[in-house]
């Protein structure tokens, strides 16, 4: 616990003030604001400049807002209102926000006021009410200001149903023309596209008028709406959808309706149904319904919507309250049945599921959807999700934070609800009545009315997965990557892997042969799993992943993005796959830590104005006793290769390329990232895609670069190689290493003594025999067994596989060494006051001597099974062919690291002179 590692007269401290804010104190306190970083879409704030202008004036608080660039309101807004814009909010007492805050960014033995979405015991955000707890945090939550009665008054509920009734009427438009019908709704956009309230206005009277003079597609006649709740909620969608003509009806008349739905005073109109519990709820052993009773023992009712309203309704407009106590509304059995009945294919088109409640009051609706991605179809009776609009099922928009799509007004409403309890909270005044009822906890312990949240606590500690059913992994492929990433996978008890034979010493594995070109038995194991990762070859993994699309599972890579498996991202988002590649180390942890930063700099308005990555995989230094001044834990081939590839970066304004087979003569040859290790360093293929990958302007930045480290000589070595072309991808070879040698040095036959090969070594590389370059290779080809010509013949299919076999054979481990990961990334950020600050990020990881565990397998493996278990978990909603370089992956990808020593260290320092651009070596 942080709240452990504080001093005892902090503790003491901070908890006298937690003890002065629970009073009626007369001094204001610090109120801070915080960014908002759930998502990029999330520009919603608590109180708004003119609320904290007027806080500030009433009550003499100090107001801190975190600075963003996203939020609705700027930051300059809130500092002419009184306030200081201040990134650090560690100065406040209270902390407002609107959504949940990522646990890695609580502060301890604060006071926050948010929607936490915690009370109702939601198993997705245990975690967060157990950070609280453990910080000795006060959690209000505005989900629980309410009157005496048990009245809400602080909600954005009504901008919701706005929201949502729009993005349902968009939506519905959209499909109704994927079923080859042009309706007026089709005009309608999803609520951001419009500035406010009175666009939204604007356009709803167009389409009115195009209603009233065209017409709605016959073939959907009557068009029912179905609106379920009577809250805020409903009262928005339905002060949106009033707007259009339409008639209200009630159940009774439904069957009446719709036999008539060829007359023609349906054709202008749309039809109204607002439903409440006594509609759709009948006892199970008969007599009437009674809503004091249903409300005490809502078993003894169930839910007969399916019959009575569904098979009637074009669009469910959801906004009920509901509890796991109550009957749901419909279940997955209920839509199955609706949709296998032909004569009602016009029906239950649409869901607008406001409360977004999932697998709740609609059993079906599995996930929130995103601004990004609105909509996903359910065709239950198949048993699919998917996102292809025009493919059968239900379309349901459940967005989580619709209000977010009208931050103007949403806000404003909001601030004026939230201001008198706000004004309350910063005069210290925490016995208020409203304030007292939304407390969930305080102290370290949960209040009185939410202790029954323990069990939930209990319930859901370790990992969580969505439902109970056991979760399959299928495991392609093997090598040494694969067994820390079946070790991490199997630690769970919830789920099965089908492996390789690496894998059958591992508890819940089973190993099984696949020939990936059998395309009947690949389609079968994928199908009979939920995530696939991929260890087989890189140029296999496009045909692999055509696989995991065509059969709607996930599938993890850590090889980079090639364009044949780029070519896969627009099918894959349509079938709702996630292909997530880059998941190693480099790619991988380097993508996750480097966001961290860019994304952390954006947020305060910084501007990145230099990157520098290097990554390396090497021997321990105590192991690194070779010319080479490496050894090899997998293939050389990946090294070797990698020599071969061009590359182009910037570095101090000026773009620069390498290339082909330029790479090891032009290499970096001092790379200065710690004292204690003599590097080198070799250009990484294009660092320039990256700035666009990493969401960076590459014509503002002075650096952009990525790069391999090795210890220096290693470079010199194997560009001499290079020009003996023992790395040439020439025709096949069987000789021995000795022949080899010979044949790329032009040596006579019967030619054995050093000198004589010294001498031809100079020759060929114009030097002289001497010289320190040919003596460095003579011990390099002695240690890689090349002088000896009793060795037995190797058969290659080119030069560079032959070199790879005997560098395989000769520089591998050996018992007790262990190998070595770096990865440093340096920022160079131009703060918004002007100041440049240097930031790095750094890791260093080794090798288990005593295991035998790599530190290369591990850095590798264990992000790819992260990122297995993330998909399992429901975590990572983003679908196609994507890296993680995105916040739902890479923050709670570091955060697990972490957890197993895997961990950053970060450093800033003021000035562009201690930046890497000044003091980097390039020949």
């Amino acid at each position: 616990m942080i709240t452990a590692l504080i001093s005892r007269n902090c503790r003491q401290a901070s908890c006298a003030k937690h003890r002065w804010l629970a009073t009626q104190a007369p001094l204001p306190i610090v109120l801070g604001i915080r960014r908002e970083d759930k998502n990029r879409w999330e520009r919603r704030v608590a109180l708004t400049p003119s609320h904290v202008k007027r806080l500030i004036r009433e009550t003499g608080a100090r107001v801190l807002v975190q600075p963003s660039n996203t939020r609705i309101f700027n930051n300059s807004s809130f500092e002419r209102a009184g306030a200081k814009i201040e990134e650090d909010l560690t100065k406040a007492d209270a902390i407002l926000g609107i959504k949940e805050v990522p646990i890695d960014k609580l502060i301890a033995n604060k006071t926050y006021m948010l929607f936490s979405h915690t009370h109702k015991g939601q198993a997705y955000n245990m975690d967060s009410l157990r950070e609280f707890l453990g910080r000795n945090i006060r959690l209000i939550d505005y989900e629980l200001m309410t009157d005496q009665k048990g009245k809400r008054l602080v909600l954005f509920g009504t901008h919701a149903g706005y929201a949502g009734m729009i993005d349902g009427l968009h939506g519905l438009g959209q499909r109704l023309l994927a079923l080859g019908y042009n309706s007026p709704l089709i005009h309608m956009g999803q609520a951001h596209v419009y500035p406010n309230l009175e666009c939204v206005a604007t356009k709803l009277r167009h389409v009115a008028d195009i209603i009233s003079d065209q017409g709605l597609p016959d073939a959907f006649a009557p068009m029912v709406f179905t609106f379920t709740g009577a809250g805020n909620v409903t009262k928005g969608a339905r002060a949106i959808f009033d707007r259009l003509p339409h008639d209200n009806i009630t159940v009774d008349e439904l069957p009446k309706i719709v036999a008539d739905r060829f007359n023609p005073r349906y054709k202008n109109r749309l039809l109204a149904l607002q439903v409440s519990a006594q509609d759709y709820v009948e006892r199970i052993d008969g007599g009437s319904y009674d809503r004091a009773e249903y409300r005490e023992f809502p078993d003894r009712y169930r839910s007969v919507f399916a019959q009575k309203i569904a098979p009637y309704t074009t669009m469910l407009v959801n906004g009920i309250y509901w509890e796991s106590r109550y009957p749901r509304l419909m279940t997955t059995k209920d839509l199955a049945d609706i949709q296998r009945r032909r004569e009602l294919k016009s029906r239950m088109l649409a869901i607008a599921d406001i409360s977004c409640d999932i697998g709740g009051s609609l059993e079906f609706m599995s996930h929130a959807s995103t601004i990004d991605s609105p909509f996903f179809y359910v065709d239950a009776v198949n048993g699919v999700e998917h996102k292809d609009i025009e493919k059968p099922g239900v379309q349901i928009n459940s967005i989580d934070n619709l209000p977010t799509e009208l931050p103007f007004e949403a806000s404003k409403h909001f601030g004026d609800s939230l201001y008198p309890y706000a004004k309350a909270l910063a005069l210290g005044n925490l016995s208020d009545p409203v304030l007292s009822r939304a407390v969930i906890c305080q102290n370290g312990k949960l209040e009185a009315p939410h202790a029954h949240l323990e069990k939930n606590l209990a319930a859901a500690h370790g990992i969580r997965v969505a439902d109970t059913r056991r979760k399959r992994v299928l495991l392609v492929g093997s090598g040494m990557v694969s067994q820390p990433l079946v070790d991490y996978l199997a630690r769970s008890r919830d789920t099965d892997i089908t492996a390789r034979s690496l894998a059958c010493q591992f508890p819940n594995t089973q190993a099984m042969q696949l020939d990936i070109s059998d395309t009947r038995g690949l389609d079968a194991s994928v199908r009979g799993s939920d995530v696939v990762v991929s260890l087989i070859p890189a140029p296999l993994h496009p045909q692999l992943a055509d696989a995991a699309i065509r059969n709607g599972r996930h599938m993890v890579t850590a090889s980079y993005i090639s364009p044949e498996m780029e070519s896969l991202n627009c099918r894959a988002r349509d079938a709702s796959v996630t292909i997530l590649n880059e998941i190693g180390l480099d790619p991988g942890i380097d993508h996750c830590s480097a966001m961290k930063i860019i994304d952390e700099a954006k947020s305060r308005g910084a501007t990145v104005r230099s990157f520098i990555s290097w990554c390396g995989g090497l021997t321990a230094p105590e192991c690194s006793a070779n010319e080479l001044g490496y050894k090899f834990s997998w293939s050389p081939r990946g090294v070797l290769t990698a020599g071969l590839n061009a590359a182009k970066f910037k570095i101090n304004k000026l773009e620069r390329t390498i290339e082909s087979g330029s790479l090891f003569a032009q290499k970096f040859g001092r790379v200065p990232l710690f004292p204690g290790f003599a590097f080198e360093g070799l250009a990484n293929r294009d660092s320039l895609q990256y700035a666009d990958i990493y969401g960076l302007k590459l014509n503002d930045m002075d650096t952009m670069f990525r790069g391999t480290l090795r210890y220096r000589g290693f470079a010199e070595i194997l560009d001499a190689m290079y020009e003996l072309g023992m790395l040439s991808l020439d025709n096949a070879v069987r000789m021995t290493p000795f022949e080899f040698l010979a044949s790329r040095i032009n040596l006579e036959p019967g030619q054995f003594d050093l000198s004589q090969i010294a001498h031809a070594l100079a020759t060929r590389l114009n030097t002289t025999p001497t010289s320190p370059l040919v003596s460095r290779l003579i011990t390099a080809f002695s240690e890689f067994g090349m002088l000896d010509p009793a060795h037995r013949a190797i058969h290659a299919p080119t030069h560079l596989d032959f070199m790879s076999h005997i560098l395989q054979s000769s520089l591998k481990f050996t018992s007790g060494e262990r190998d070595m990961v770096c990865l440093f990334h340096e920022f160079g950020i131009e703060e918004p006051s002007g100041e440049y600050n240097v930031h790095t990020s750094s890791m260093v990881a080794y090798g288990d001597a005593e295991s035998g565990e790599t530190a290369m397998a591990r850095t590798v493996g264990v992000p790819a099974a992260i990122a297995t278990r993330l998909l399992l978990e429901g975590k990572i909603q983003t679908r196609g062919v994507i890296r993680p370089t995105i916040g739902e992956i890479y923050q709670p990808l570091l955060e697990r690291l972490a957890s197993m020593g895997m961990h950053f260290t970060e450093t800033t320092k003021q000035g562009a002179h201690h930046s890497l651009q000044q003091t980097m070596a390039w020949n």
